[in-house]
């Protein structure tokens, strides 16, 4: 009788492949008594055909045969999970040459490698082993469809209600459905905000499992980092001055590159523009919550110009730096390590959701660049966001 862990209910499917017929029947006579469902192929490409239709649990494949060999079948199965062509497979190489290389064998994929004359007991116990592997891989991989499943459908119905109770809201603040109150106008001011971080909260969750699900999809053109600037600069200017702070945007060059300070610097990436100025928002807004008193700068260095780049320490540094500096509260070095990690919350009573900073440095990775935070308690913070220039 098979052993099958408790949470699977089905019967083990395995495919053996081996070009001699003694072989294919032992191995079978075996399988079978355990009540396996077994297929046989005679051949490597007897196998890859077999295996889109059989759709195996399992792959018992022996290495030394004509033609296509053990080491090529399971290169190429293993090219066609990483497509997703295929789910997880486990392969147990098999082999009566002494020649065969078990590290060659599990370098390219294989699970396990056992030789010939194989003990019965040992194989069996070796399929249970692979097939206990497979079903956890399975279970592993439906929780996480099932996660991004959830979150989907969840950020979806969140965000069409928000959307049109932030409509409502607006038309009430406008008098569209009669005169209201000073005290009704506030109370309406403070549902909308409320609406509106919660629609952020929901846009955020929602940006970040296209993110992971890699279905997150770029349009990516020259974008000069200055305009993008001016623009957050401008937006975020009433939250700024309603916290009594100030607001200072610095577009600098590099320096030591004999470049004058009235020369237009390189300060063009190529980019998603609404990405990069939502990793922008995001850093100047938490740099806004968390500075009671003092000032907010933006901080542009421009790329070395094409003829000096090339003289640069490395290809970011000779790119463009972008910084946001706070004279804010600042981070102890415990919160500085998880900072840019999935769901890290802050101690700080202000703290979010703790998902903005792993956004933006996916963000910011996906454009071939890094992200780092300096800071020290009491004494502020600063980003630093490296992008490579687009000359």
């Amino acid at each position: 009788m098979s052993y099958l862990p408790d949470y699977v209910s089905r019967v083990g499917r395995i495919l053996v492949v081996d070009d001699l017929p003694d072989n294919l029947f032992l191995i079978q006579t075996v399988l079978e008594d355990s009540h396996y469902e077994v297929k046989l192929a005679k051949s490597g490409e007897e196998a890859l055909a077999e295996v889109e239709k059989f759709k195996p649990d399992l792959i018992l494949l022996d290495v030394m045969m004509p033609g296509m060999d053990g080491y090529e079948v399971t290169k190429r199965i293993r090219q066609k999970m990483q497509t997703k062509a295929l789910p997880f497979i486990a392969i147990l190489l098999i082999t009566a040459d002494e020649r065969s290389s078990v590290v060659k064998g599990l370098d390219i994929g294989a699970d396990d490698f056992i030789r010939k004359p194989f003990d019965v007991d040992e194989l069996s116990a070796r399929v249970r082993s692979l097939l206990r592997l497979k079903y956890s891989i399975d279970e592993q991989e439906q929780s996480i469809r099932q996660r991004e499943d959830f979150v989907s459908w969840l950020t979806h119905d969140l965000r069409t209600p928000l959307v049109a109770s932030d409509r409502m809201f607006t038309l009430f603040q406008n008098g569209a459905f009669g005169e209201i109150s000073t005290e009704m106008q506030e109370a309406i001011d403070i549902m909308i905000r409320s609406n509106q971080n919660l629609l952020q909260i929901v846009n955020t969750v929602l940006e970040v499992y296209r993110h992971e699900a890699k279905c997150k999809v770029f349009n990516l053109a020259p974008c000069d980092l200055v305009a993008v600037i001016n623009e957050v600069a401008e937006e975020l200017k009433p939250l700024v001055m309603a916290q009594g702070l100030d607001l200072v945007v610095e577009v600098t060059h590099p320096p030591n590159t004999g470049v004058d300070q009235f020369s237009h610097p390189l300060t063009q990436v190529l980019g998603d523009r609404l990405e990069l100025r939502r990793v922008l928002t995001n850093l100047v807004g938490n740099a806004i919550k968390f500075t009671e008193s003092g000032s907010i700068t933006i901080r542009l260095t421009g790329a070395y110009p094409p003829a000096l780049a090339v003289s640069a320490t490395s290809p970011l540094q000779s790119g463009v730096t972008l910084q946001v500096i706070d004279t804010g509260s600042g981070m102890s070095p415990n919160e500085l390590a998880t900072l840019f990690e999935r769901f890290r919350q802050s101690k700080h009573r202000r703290s979010g959701s703790g998902l903005g900073l792993y956004l933006s440095r996916q963000i910011v990775e996906s454009h071939k660049g890094t992200i780092s935070a300096q800071s020290e308690l009491g004494k502020g913070s600063t980003f630093t966001v490296r992008l490579p220039a687009h000359t």
